[in-house]
């Protein structure tokens, strides 16, 4: 199982969101080349961002802080929030991103997604946020008509290759990862799953790695200290 430590980058600093609340903001950097850096220096070969400011205005203003951590770290980065243009993947992909997370757009204009996935295969990802079931959109401010699961299986046919899921209820609140719905979606779906929201401790890394899911994102548990990403890379081997 891979592990993924995330920033969330806001103004050129590593944030964090408490469910995805702009107003529920903690800065843990000032400099997450550094955040990055130290990733890389405790094993991570995989890196998770998000820019969170391109997430509400879709444009790519963190996008010279995700150059400098691609350069520094040498490491697989995927990049997501806010992504709805070609011209933003394109943007990413020049800047040596390895994979683009498409969110809401992939829910809201499934032809612009299937374009995506034609012209740049697996370098595209789709984040699917649950909320109470069905796909959350907007930053989460919305929830869609889509059913959580269905719209995974809708993604596999289409042929998106990983999917970031996140159960929106268990993002940034310390309560352990969704491991049921994880289960599921690996037991009946031929996809990469990257498991996000919730992963607080080592016990979570341990059953997802049993259920032998693709991937863990590792977020505020890292920056809290509950989770030592040393011991998260060797249990998820």
């Amino acid at each position: 199982m891979k592990i993924f430590p995330a920033i969330d980058l806001f103004g050129g600093k590593a944030v964090r969101l408490y469910k995805g609340d702009y107003q529920n903001m903690t800065v843990y950097s000032d400099d997450p080349v550094s955040v990055a850096l130290d990733f890389k220096s405790k094993g991570a070969k995989y890196m998770h961002l998000v820019d969170l400011e391109g997430a509400k205005t879709g444009q790519t203003p963190n996008l010279e802080t995700i150059k400098k951590i691609v350069s520094a770290t040498d490491s697989f980065v995927e990049v997501g929030g806010g992504v709805r243009s070609m011209e933003v993947i394109e943007r990413y992909i020049n800047a040596g991103v390895s994979r683009v997370i498409l969110g809401t757009v992939a829910v809201t204009e499934p032809d612009f997604l299937i374009e995506a996935v034609k012209k740049y295969g697996d370098k595209i990802a789709v984040g699917v946020d649950i909320k109470d079931g069905f796909v959350a959109i907007k930053g989460w401010t919305e929830k869609s008509q889509e059913d959580g699961f269905e719209f995974c299986k809708k993604m596999q046919d289409i042929g998106v290759k990983t999917i970031i899921c996140t159960d929106i209820s268990k993002d940034g609140a310390m309560q352990g990862a969704n491991h049921a719905l994880y289960k599921r979606l690996k037991e009946q779906l031929n996809i990469d799953v990257v498991a996000s929201g919730g992963v607080s401790a080592i016990e979570d890394v341990i059953k997802l790695r049993e259920i032998d899911i693709y991937g863990a994102i590792i977020g505020k548990a890292y920056y809290t200290g509950a989770i030592d990403l040393k011991q998260a890379l060797k249990v998820a081997k």
